[in-house]
Order: C-alpha cells, then structure tokens, then sequence
C-alpha cells in the first residue's frame, strides 16, 4: 500500500527485456535507505518488488502481465521515475490509499499552462468513468492528484508548482502515456 506521495525521482540504469519478463534497474538515493530486498516500491506507480539492491541502485523484475497493463514497457535508459516505498503503519497519510495496481494507461490530450497554473487533461476510459468526480482522488504515474473537470473523453487534473518540481509530470507533454489507479476506496464503494 502506498500514499502516491512521491518521495525520489529516479534513473533507469538499465532495463533488460527477457522472454515474459523484463529486469529493471534503478538509480535512487532516499528510497534505498532501510530497503530490503522482498519490499515494495512504486514505480511510475505501478508495485513493483525489490529483488535487489546496493548503495545506489535497486534491481526489480517486471513480469509480462505488468509490461503487458502499464507503461513501465516503454522505459528506457536514463528515463526519470517517481518512487515511493511502502506505506508503513506509522507513517502519515498525506495523499490517498493507492495499491500500486494500475488500472489503465491513458494519454494525455491536453496541457494548458498560465503563470503558476498547470492543468493536465488526461483521456478517460470509459468503463472507469464511474470511480471519477470532481475532488476526488486520482493516482497519475505513482502521484496522489485531486480529480478537477470529469468530462466525457477526459479528466483534469490541477497542479501546483511543487508538484512539477519534485516528480516527473512537470516533464510530460501531449501524447504521453501515463499510469492511472483509480480512487480504491471508490471502486469498494461501487461494486458492495
């Protein structure tokens, strides 16, 4: 379980795509620190398992079912990643429940900036519209984002200058594929 609250970006060192398998590698610094190998850790938000580490990489093994549901097939090296570790029982709840499972992979349509005023219009699937309103929670590649507009094809989401600068979203542009968890609570609500 984790918050979607982005603690590190980090850097594909390598991936190593194998039959039904893929071996990634990533340079962090933060969320190595009391990692071991068998914990979890968000990437682009999606749970992803240490397999190994040292002092400045940690190692995971991506299997064909996760390549084949999310963005993560289409890393390459010295790629920036969000990375969060798992949620610890003591830890504050700053963003929302997120599992790590992404529900889909959808584009951006739209980025519309003004000054100190980003608004990123993501496509919507859908069979997911229901777990979407307004001011409810949206995971986005491994970042806890309040939902803005819910339109028909797209949602949007808002974001502060703070947000652009400590994960990867400042960086995408139209086209981009992202990883979207819809709200967990939402999809327990719905489908009682």
């Amino acid at each position: 379980m984790f918050t979607g609250i982005v603690e590190e970006i980090g850097t594909v060192d390598s991936i190593t795509h194998k039959k039904n398998l893929s071996v990634l590698t990533v340079k962090a610094a933060k969320v190595l620190k009391g990692t071991k190998a068998g914990d979890s850790i968000a990437v682009n938000g999606v749970c992803l398992t240490v397999v190994r580490l040292n002092k400045t990489s940690a190692v995971f093994d991506i299997m064909k079912e996760t390549l084949e549901k999310t963005s993560l097939a289409d890393l390459k090296n010295r790629d920036k990643v969000n990375l969060e570790r798992a949620l610890r029982v003591s830890d504050r709840l700053s963003g929302h429940f997120v599992s790590g499972h992404v529900d889909a992979v959808m584009p951006i349509h739209r980025i519309l900036e003004k000054e100190n005023y980003t608004e990123i219009q993501i496509g919507l699937q859908k069979s997911l519209a229901k777990y979407f309103v307004p001011k409810g929670s949206v995971c986005v590649d491994g970042i806890s984002l309040t939902v803005g507009e819910v339109k028909e094809k797209y949602f949007s989401v808002y974001l502060i200058p703070f947000t652009k600068e400590v994960t990867t979203i400042g960086t995408k542009r139209k086209g981009d594929k992202v990883n979207i968890e819809t709200d967990i609570l939402a999809k327990y609500i719905l489908n009682k």
